[in-house]
């Protein structure tokens, strides 16, 4: 079995995400907004 974990031709280096999924993630970061009350945490998107 430790020669299953140790191959790593299982990483690909060639991750090219498109335009479109990135611009949507920059703009959810930016819109996500995390609110921490007493021991609770609370996620708020502001569109």
């Amino acid at each position: 079995m430790a020669k299953i974990y140790s191959k790593k031709a299982l990483a690909s280096k060639n991750l090219k995400p498109d335009k479109e999924i990135v611009s949507f993630l920059l703009n959810y970061s930016q819109a996500l907004t995390v609110v921490k009350i007493e021991e609770k945490s609370f996620e708020i998107i502001a569109n």
